[in-house]
């Protein structure tokens, strides 16, 4: 067997007001030559500028790009900004952070990964997601270097947010399942440790539903903390397995169906409902637990049409063909699709 390198970040900051020690955090990794820091528009303002005020307090020098959305194109623009000395700072949401870890791993540089909404687990592991026209593509990047996530900052952010990186947590219950599904009848490699920590992260969050509301710091670091315990799963993986299953093959035909997506996190958890419903779990339990965190539970709560639901729902299995879960090798057929979504409530 070969030994497989296990990337993690070298240092995590969790905490409030973090982001204004941005320089002193970077020089203790003696990364002080050049930084670029990727943003977006409204996040410019939230998170960048507090960054700015870092490291011109410490003379650092630096460049700015704000980007729109994590396709190619966009990745292009910042690799033409990368020199062999800068240091890459993802400065935003999950789009930002996907395209600041992606044209760092092109360019070979380092990359410090600096979350102002907890969305998904994108924030800490080497799995990046690119889109395209009519595509949505999982790729293997790499881990941050360091990950500077300001719980305040990330407190004020929409809790609609907050919730959906809940639900992104709350779906590894049947990514779990589908991974053991396929060990057991693919003879696909399985990591106990891996899975154990993905579940872990997904009981910090339905342990915690009374403790995560809006506005609130100790929330955000909650949320926080189980992203990256997650993100760490995905890394012990070598794969996006101990997070993606199912759920998130259906969440990904929804991407291709739709002209406007819902958010990943919420489509992931109205997929997990109807997935643990096909492994014969507590679905139930998946729909309280979401709808406790003001996730969405329905089609039409995120603007759906039904059709579309079962149209995701029958196209599914061919999203990722070598990802065996429980929609098996020829999916399932639009009477049984339309019957799951009606029994679950979805539609």
């Amino acid at each position: 067997m070969t030994n497989r390198k296990i990337q993690m970040p070298r240092e995590v900051y969790i905490d409030p007001g973090i982001i204004k020690d941005t320089a002193e955090i970077c020089k203790s990794l003696h990364l002080n030559k050049k930084f670029l820091i990727v943003t977006g528009s409204t996040t410019y303002d939230i998170g960048a500028k507090l960054v700015i005020e870092s490291l011109e307090k410490d003379n650092l020098d630096y460049d700015v790009i704000k980007v729109d959305g994590a396709s190619d194109e966009s990745i292009f623009e910042v690799e033409e900004l990368i020199t062999p000395e800068t240091t890459v700072l993802g400065v935003g949401g999950g789009k930002v952070i996907d395209i600041a870890k992606l044209s760092s791993f092109n360019k070979g540089v380092y990359f410090v990964s600096m979350p102002t909404t907890a969305s998904h687990d994108g924030i800490v592991s080497p799995m990046a997601s690119i889109k395209n026209p009519n595509t949505s593509i999982s790729v293997t990047a790499h881990s941050p270097i360091a990950v500077i996530a300001d719980s305040e900052v990330i407190a004020q952010s929409p809790f609609r947010l907050l919730s959906a990186g809940c639900a992104d947590l709350i779906s590894n219950f049947t990514a779990i399942k589908d991974w053991e599904l396929a060990h057991r009848l693919k003879n696909e490699p399985f990591s106990e440790s891996a899975a154990a920590l993905s579940i872990m992260s997904a009981h910090l969050i339905t342990d915690n539903i009374d403790n995560i509301k809006p506005n609130l710091e100790p929330s955000a670091r909650i949320v926080m903390k189980s992203l990256f315990s997650g993100g760490m799963a995905i890394s012990i993986a070598g794969s996006s397995r101990p997070a993606s299953g199912s759920e998130h093959l259906f969440s990904h035909a929804l991407d291709k169906i739709l002209d406007k997506s819902a958010l990943h996190g919420e489509q992931c958890g109205i997929g997990t409902i109807m997935m643990m419903y096909l492994h014969g779990g507590n679905w139930s339990a998946i729909k309280d637990a979401l709808s406790a965190l003001k996730a969405p539970t329905t089609a039409a709560e995120v603007g759906i049409c039904d059709d579309d639901i079962i149209d995701a729902l029958v196209m599914a299995h061919k999203i990722r063909p070598d990802r065996y879960t429980i929609l098996g090798d020829k999916g399932i057929s639009r009477e049984a699709a339309y019957e799951l979504a009606y029994k679950t409530g979805v539609i």
